[in-house]
């Protein structure tokens, strides 16, 4: 995006020489090295800024051109540049050699007092890991491992992957502890989850089985007090049916006498009706 963004500008203000090594630098990144080469050309003839001169010969080593990445390393503007693009363009220029299959004069070119420097500039851990990596390439593998170990010791930010090619040389594996760790706690914490899921759901189900039984006593209960209701209403139904039974029997027997009385008031009565009639 940052080279597309640089392109754009360019069409705007091409003859801007800033806008010429945005340029160049955001197509070097982004590895068209044609353009990049193209654009630090422009600029070196614009602003007279030599310090591109690194990432030019990196650009004619990447096309496949050694000889020219080299001849950049012996141009007469070399030596006015400052410390980190001189580091850069001697890194760049033992990797030529190394294209070139010499190996054993890129290891030389690079045994340069600041490999011992004691500094934090970037380019330290970069000139000690080309070093361990020539020396790998030539077979003297102890050596590399030293040098691996020195450039990962002052490459806080593991920018280069020293370490990594120190293990591999030692025959250990790097592990992300960080992903394992996240691992584990997810699946901790999963666990967890369900444990507590399923507590819930117990004691959920606990408290159902106690609400239904509750119920099924408030129920017996219930069932219980109808059953006593009923018996106190038979009871009292079975009193009172008494009672009237008793009260009709009780209505027969006066209606019997009353009959059997009538019968003899009716012959006596009707002599004493006539007799009273007589009489009246």
């Amino acid at each position: 995006m940052a080279y597309q963004h640089a392109r754009t500008a360019r069409r705007l203000a091409a003859r801007l020489g800033g806008v010429r090594e945005a340029v160049a630098i955001t197509a070097y990144l982004a590895e068209h090295y044609d353009e990049a080469l193209t654009e630090f050309r422009a600029v070196r003839r614009m602003t007279g800024n030599h310090e591109v001169l690194a990432m030019m010969a990196d650009c004619e080593r990447a096309l496949g051109r050694p000889d020219k990445a080299l001849a950049l390393t012996k141009d007469k503007h070399v030596h006015d540049l400052s410390e980190p693009t001189q580091m850069e363009l001697l890194i760049v220029a033992a990797g030529a050699r190394r294209d070139k299959g010499q190996t054993a004069a890129a290891i030389q070119m690079l045994e340069v007092p600041e490999l011992t420097k004691r500094t934090r500039a970037d380019w330290l851990p970069r000139l000690r890991y080309a070093y361990a990596d020539a020396l790998a390439e030539a077979g003297r593998t102890d050596d590399a491992l030293i040098w691996f170990h020195r450039a990962a010791g002052v490459d806080g930010d593991g920018l280069t992957g020293a370490a990594e090619r120190a293990a591999e040389l030692e025959g250990l594996e790097f592990t992300d502890l960080d992903e394992d760790d996240t691992l584990l706690d997810d699946e901790y914490f999963e666990d967890d989850e369900t444990t507590d899921a399923g507590d819930a759901d117990d004691t959920a189900d606990v408290i159902d089985a106690a609400d239904a039984g509750d119920a099924a006593d408030a129920g017996d209960a219930a069932d219980a007090a109808d059953v006593d209701d009923a018996a106190d209403v038979d009871d009292s139904d079975a009193a009172e049916t008494a009672d009237v039974i008793d009260a009709a029997d009780a209505a027969d027997v006066d209606d019997a006498a009353g009959v059997d009385g009538a019968g003899g008031v009716g012959e006596d009565g009707g002599s004493d009706g006539e007799s009273k009639s007589s009489e009246e």
